[in-house]
C-alpha cells in the first residue's frame, strides 16, 4: 500500500549532506513571523502564536519534513533514526516554531501504522502529512489518570455508528482539535484491562463539549471534554474491538521512545539557558550550583543515550520505555527548581501586571506537572517492577 503524498526527492543517504541539507532549508525558511517566535509555545506557553505555528506546520508539509521517519510506502520520508536525530537538532538549533501536532504525527500516526486498516491510514495519514488536520488524546478521566483502565467513557454500536458518552480530561490542545482518539468501555460489565475500545472521534460534532482548564501558567493547553451521545463510525476502530488495551499501550511506548527525540534536544537548550541565567544572576561560580548544573548536565546526557536506545529497538516499544517517562520527568522538574533557586528572590516576582510571567517562571511552573501527566511516576515504577522485572504486584 502507498499513501498519495506529494513528491519530494530521496534524502543523501550522507548524514553529513543531510545535515547541511536540513540547515539550508531551516535558514531559509525560519524567516518572518516564523523567525520573531524564537522557538516559542513550548510547555506552559503552549498558545504564544499558535495560528503561526499552524501555517508553519503546512509548510513543514509541503517541504516533506512531516513524517520523516515513517515508512515511505506510508507517505513518510523513510528517515534513518541518524536523519531523525539530526532534523531535532537542527531544528531547535534554528529556533523554529514549536510544533502543534504532536498527538498527530509522532503518536497516533505510528500506531495506524502499525495497528490500523489500509483504509484508515489512506484516510488519516495525508491529513497529518499536510499539516492540516490535528489531533488530541482521549485516555485520562477525572478517575482514571494514571490508572487509566479505569476508564469509564463508555461506547455502544448502534447501526453503522459508535455512540460515546463519557467525560476526558487532561485532552491537551482539544480545542483546536480536529480529532480525538478514544479509549472507551464498550463491553457491559467489563473490568480493568478488558473490554476497551480505541476509537476515532471527530471533534467538530453537536456531541462533543470542551471546556478549557486555566493553568497557573496562564495558558488554557488542557482541557475537560464531554461526550453526551458524540458519534464515529463502525469502522473507525484501531485494532479489535474490546482489544484497544494493546493499542493504548502501544501508542504510549511511542510517546515514551522516538517521539521523545526532539523534546530531549530541547532540554539541551534549556540547559544552556539555565547556564546563562546562572552567569546573569552572578551565580556561576557558586560551588553548590555548579554541581547541581554538572549533575543536570550528565542527566540530559543520559537521557540522550536511552532515547537513542529507544530508537534503535526493532518493533513497538514496550514496557521498558517507561524508563524513559520517569527519567525526564523528574528532570525535567528538577530544572525548573534549579532555575527559580538561581533567581533567588527575583524568581518569585512576576514580570509584569496583573500576572505576567518569564518562560523561566512559566517553565517552573509546567514541570511540576511532568513527574503526572503521561503516568505518574508511581506508576512508572509499577511498571517497571512488575513488567520488565518481575516483581510480585
Amino acid at each position: 500500500m502507498t499513501i498519495t503524498a506529494a513528491h519530494h526527492a530521496p534524502l543523501p543517504t550522507d548524514d553529513r549532506e543531510f545535515r547541511d541539507l536540513v540547515r539550508t532549508w531551516l535558514r531559509e525558511n525560519v524567516i518572518g513571523e516564523f523567525a520573531e517566535l524564537r522557538g516559542r509555545g513550548g510547555p506552559g506557553d503552549e498558545e504564544i502564536g499558535f495560528e503561526i505555528r499552524v501555517e508553519w506546520e503546512k509548510v513543514l508539509g509541503r517541504a516533506g519534513w512531516i513524517g520523516l521517519g515513517w515508512p515511505v510506502e506510508f507517505g513518510g520520508r523513510g528517515a534513518t533514526v541518524d536523519q531523525q536525530i539530526i532534523w531535532a537538532e537542527e531544528y531547535v538549533r534554528a529556533q523554529a516554531p514549536a510544533r502543534t501536532n504532536h498527538m498527530g504525527e509522532n503518536l497516533l500516526a505510528p500506531t495506524i501504522i502499525e495497528y490500523g486498516t489500509p483504509e484508515q491510514c489512506e484516510r488519516f495519514l495525508p491529513g497529518i502529512l499536510r499539516g492540516d488536520e490535528r489531533w488530541c488524546q482521549g485516555y485520562s478521566e477525572p478517575n482514571a489518570g494514571s490508572d487509566l483502565a479505569n476508564v469509564q467513557t463508555k461506547a455502544h454500536l448502534d447501526g453503522d455508528r459508535w455512540v460515546i458518552n463519557g467525560q476526558k480530561v487532561w485532552t491537551s490542545l482539544a480545542h483546536v482539535s480536529h480529532w480525538c482518539f478514544v479509549v472507551a468501555r464498550t463491553e457491559p460489565g467489563s473490568q480493568r484491562h478488558a473490554g476497551l475500545t480505541f476509537l476515532l472521534v471527530p471533534m467538530e460534532q453537536p456531541g462533543v463539549e470542551v471546556r478549557a482548564i486555566r493553568q497557573i501558567t496562564g495558558g488554557g493547553e488542557f482541557n475537560e471534554t464531554f461526550f453526551t451521545d458524540a458519534e464515529t463510525e463502525a469502522s473507525l476502530v484501531v485494532g479489535q474491538p474490546g482489544a484497544g488495551w494493546g493499542v493504548a499501550m502501544a501508542l504510549l511506548g511511542y510517546e515514551r521512545g522516538i517521539s521523545t527525540l526532539a523534546q530531549q534536544v530541547g532540554f539541551e537548550r534549556e540547559l544552556d539557558d539555565t547556564i546563562a541565567l546562572a552567569r546573569r544572576f552572578g551565580r556561576a561560580h557558586d560551588p553548590v550550583l555548579r554541581q547541581k548544573l554538572a549533575r543536570a548536565h550528565t542527566g540530559l546526557q543520559l537521557l540522550k543515550l536511552n532515547a537513542l536506545r529507544s530508537m534503535s529497538a526493532k518493533g513497538v516499544p514496550g514496557p521498558e520505555a517507561s524508563i524513559s517517562k520517569l527519567f525526564w520527568g523528574t528532570w525535567h522538574r528538577d530544572l525548573g527548581e534549579l532555575m527559580m533557586e538561581i533567581m533567588g528572590p527575583a524568581g518569585l516576582v512576576a514580570e509584569a501586571l496583573p500576572y505576567e510571567l518569564t518562560l523561566e517562571q512559566k517553565l517552573f511552573l509546567f514541570t511540576r506537572s511532568d513527574t503526572i501527566y503521561g503516568g505518574s511516576n508511581e506508576i512508572q515504577r509499577n511498571v517497571l517492577g512488575e513488567r520488565v522485572l518481575g516483581l510480585p504486584r
